[in-house]
């Protein structure tokens, strides 16, 4: 069987899904503009891997893991490596917009496609939350007087009218802020390295790799003081996946998706683990503190003339970066689902510049609770919703990985052809990768501030439930007893695919 024999839940072939790869700027199969280069999309990749969960939720980590969290973050970089690949196997089968809640619809079922469509969107509503919530905290660096929520509120305005516009500003905006992000963490490597070896700067006289070591071991708090970072590290890996939202959007796919992937390695490695090397080697654990940015920290420490005032800038640069990118996805995603009649027919129209301006809308006014919650309960906004941003994410990349293990269960039966980017170990690292997220969500159930996710995915889980139930259920099922069956094969006719009469079930 060929890939252009294997239809997808729309009657699209694996192939016909990808747009071509042609690399023009004109609209995809899915009516989106083609409008991310491969530019555009390498700096997207590399900015998912930099976000606030490391400029500041790394703060509260370290004070409660000390120089361990390092570890935890490589342990971690490492399984969402495995899940990055299990991904890029499913987009180089069929790459699509829509892709995790895709990949559920067809391997899991419409339900599972329902959920994680939704799940994904309520992710990134909630982050954008967080993000909101931490670039008011960053504004107050210079002006403690503006009340948090008031900075909250500008942001999500402007950012608002980015995504409007188009997707080829929405990637330009990207970009640059990727490229603040990944010009500024070199640069105080460099400077960190620096002070390390030549001794400057007032830390330099206390600036040593044993203070890794020496204040206490490596694991000053335990090692199951250090498991329970886990959640909030997990936080901070939250946007890796959005290479799999750009798959619609992009020029050329079947190149720019795999390359993105194959760098994340590198990408943690040095943004993370050596970030935080360098740090917790040049001003000691015990000196981070909960609500402030190790970074900003750091740079206070060495005393370098406006150094903390320019990182500041950087991560706030950060947090508007993952905002942007939430309400990129959250529009994407509202589409998939009305496109499958599995939310309201409204979300699927795009406006002339073939931006889903309707689901963002929407979503946009929703994460105006985060503003809210930065005028109630300033000092726990960003906890709170980290947390509940941290379950979203667990169950999206669970579902990713086990569309995996069920789409390679189909090859080896000879039902689906095979991906050009298969995963390394096969199925292997996808289980392994299963049993590391099931620990995490044990974790969360252990702590006491992180809980409040379960809390709110139960109240979720209802909503999904009543909603399926009561409406999406039947529609969507009618919606796909009008389309062939999976495997039927389809013929260019007028400029467009039409599927010929199906065959079978494949």
């Amino acid at each position: 069987m060929t890939s252009e024999q294997v239809a997808d839940g729309r009657g699209k072939p694996a192939s016909a899904s990808t747009g071509g790869s042609s690399g023009a700027a004109g609209p995809s199969d899915e009516g989106y503009q083609r409008g991310l280069g491969s530019r555009q999309v390498q700096m997207i990749a590399i900015g998912g891997a930099i976000g606030v969960g490391l400029f500041m939720g790394a703060g509260a980590n370290i004070a409660k893991a000390g120089p361990s969290i390092i570890l935890m973050y490589a342990l971690a970089g490492v399984v969402i490596f495995f899940i990055m690949r299990a991904l890029g196997e499913l987009l180089m089968y069929r790459p699509v917009s829509g892709s995790f809640a895709e990949y559920a619809r067809e391997f899991l079922g419409p339900f599972f496609g329902f959920v994680t469509g939704w799940t994904y969107w309520l992710l990134w509503v909630v982050t954008g939350m967080a993000e909101l919530t931490a670039a008011a905290i960053y504004i107050h660096y210079w002006f403690p007087d503006i009340p948090q929520w008031v900075s909250a509120l500008v942001f999500l305005v402007v950012l608002f009218g980015v995504n409007l516009i188009s997707v080829k500003v929405f990637g330009e905006v990207e970009f640059w802020f990727s490229m603040i992000k990944v010009t500024a963490i070199i640069g105080m490597i460099v400077i960190g390295l620096g002070v390390l070896t030549l001794g400057f700067s007032q830390a330099g006289d206390t600036a040593a790799v044993s203070n890794l070591w020496a204040h206490d071991g490596f694991f000053p708090t335990g090692i199951g003081s250090s498991l329970m970072t886990l959640q909030g590290v997990m936080f901070a890996y939250i946007a890796v996946e959005l290479v799999g939202i750009t798959a619609g959007e992009s020029q050329d796919p079947e190149k720019t998706l795999p390359k993105a992937i194959n760098t994340l390695p590198w990408r943690i490695i040095i943004f993370y683990v050596g970030s935080l090397v360098v740090i917790l080697s040049v001003v000691k654990w015990t000196e981070f503190a909960d609500g402030v940015s190790p970074f900003v920290a750091a740079f206070g420490k060495i005393g370098i003339p406006l150094g903390a005032g320019i990182v500041n800038f950087v991560v706030l640069t950060a947090a508007l970066s993952s905002c942007n990118s939430g309400m990129y996805s959250t529009g994407r995603m509202l589409r998939d689902l009305a496109e499958n009649k599995e939310a309201p027919g409204y979300f699927e129209r795009l406006n002339k510049r073939q931006s889903p301006a309707a689901g963002i809308s929407v979503s946009v006014l929703l994460m105006g609770i985060g503003v809210v919650l930065n005028y109630v309960v300033p000092e726990k906004a960003f906890a709170y919703v980290t947390s509940v941003a941290t379950a979203c994410g667990i169950w999206t990349w669970m579902m990713i990985l086990v569309s995996h293990l069920m789409y390679r269960r189909a090859v080896v039966a000879g039902r689906l052809p095979k991906s050009s980017f298969p995963a390394p170990g096969g199925s292997v690292f996808t289980w392994v990768a299963l049993l590391f997220l099931t620990m995490v969500l044990v974790i969360v159930a252990l702590d006491d501030t992180a809980r409040i996710s379960l809390y709110v995915g139960a109240g979720w889980a209802v909503l999904l439930g009543a909603y399926w139930l009561l409406h999406a259920r039947r529609a969507a099922h009618a919606h796909r007893s009008s389309l062939p069956a999976i495997g039927a094969p389809v013929t260019a006719s007028a400029g467009k695919l039409e599927p010929e009469a199906a065959t079978g079930q494949d």
